[in-house]
């Protein structure tokens, strides 16, 4: 697995002794995120992972505003926010949200999706570490396909909701897919979605060190590998319409995922089969779906 040189300037918006378990790129994803955007900006963070890294007032972590909302209402908080601040003038403050997939998926669905309904002009972080890890591992709608979680010890019996579908349904201005191994692609996408208004969302692929059962070191590898199985494609969605895929082959079999995770220990090599096939026949989908975007946009928007 190559290694490249990451390009990134860091501007002291997040500060060492965050309360982050060690090994977490949860901690990594927030520092990379709060760089790229800078001091002009407040943070809207529910109960998750999140807000126990960013910590309360006074002893935040980061260097900007954060409001701590809760659980189900981050979006809304969000779109209040922007209004108020557009209501003083100062229509250049960023708003970001800093959620969970419970708090997005799950629990937060209702007002994030009534966000994008509005087009509120918020910028929407999920860190997906697909489960209720804050709160014992339990399986989330975000949880994949039969892995172990504290709440399905036998494993999940239904897929992983498909959030980027969703919102690509509501024909949102932008959403997209990364992973704290990709810190470039992250670090673009960032940049991209700032030059775009309206609703915006950036869902982060984070390996959960306790609750899937990987060594102190092995996030980052975790979620390469990830991308090249195809469990966790790097693509991006603009209106609904144009499709972009970031990462273009599979490279490796899910079963390298799998086996390195204790969540999947479980399983057994028709169950691995299984999961591989789901995973090609979406894999499959998504091609299909870039294909006939590119075929359905005018030369100018696919170059766009």
């Amino acid at each position: 697995m190559a290694v490249e040189y990451i390009k990134f300037d860091d501007q002291g918006v997040f500060h060492s002794g965050h309360a982050a378990c060690p090994g977490c790129v949860e901690a990594l994803a927030i520092r990379v995120i709060t760089n790229k955007i800078g001091r002009n900006a407040i943070a809207v963070v529910p109960p998750s992972c999140s807000a126990v890294i960013v910590g309360p007032h006074p002893n935040s972590a980061l260097d900007i505003p954060v409001y701590h909302s809760s659980l189900e209402s981050s979006a809304a908080s969000a779109a209040g926010i922007r209004r108020a601040l557009n209501a003083r003038g100062r229509n250049d403050t960023e708003v970001i949200v800093l959620a969970g997939d419970g708090g997005t998926y799950d629990i937060g669905f209702q007002s994030l999706s009534s966000a994008v309904e509005r087009n509120e002009d918020i910028l929407y972080f999920c860190f997906d570490n697909e489960g209720y890890m804050n709160t014992g591992g339990q399986k989330s709608s975000s949880t994949p396909l039969l892995a172990a979680t504290g709440s399905t010890p036998q494993g999940k019996r239904s897929k992983k909701k498909n959030l980027v579908e969703i919102l690509a349904a509501h024909e949102i201005p932008y959403v997209a897919t990364a992973t704290p191994g990709h810190l470039d692609d992250l670090g673009r996408k960032i940049d991209k979605a700032r030059t775009i208004k309206g609703m915006r969302m950036i869902i982060i692929l984070i390996p959960c060190l306790d609750g899937w059962g990987l060594a102190e070191d092995m996030a980052v590898t975790s979620a390469r590998l990830a991308v090249e199985c195809g469990i966790f494609p790097l693509y991006e969605v603009e209106k609904g319409r144009k499709y972009s895929l970031n990462w273009k082959t599979k490279t490796c079999p899910v079963d390298e995922y799998l086996k390195m995770q204790k969540r999947y220990r479980h399983l057994d090599e028709e169950q691995i089969r299984f999961i591989q096939s789901t995973v090609d026949e979406d894999w499959g989908r998504l091609m299909a779906r870039v294909a006939a975007s590119r075929l359905d946009l005018g030369p100018e928007e696919i170059d766009s």
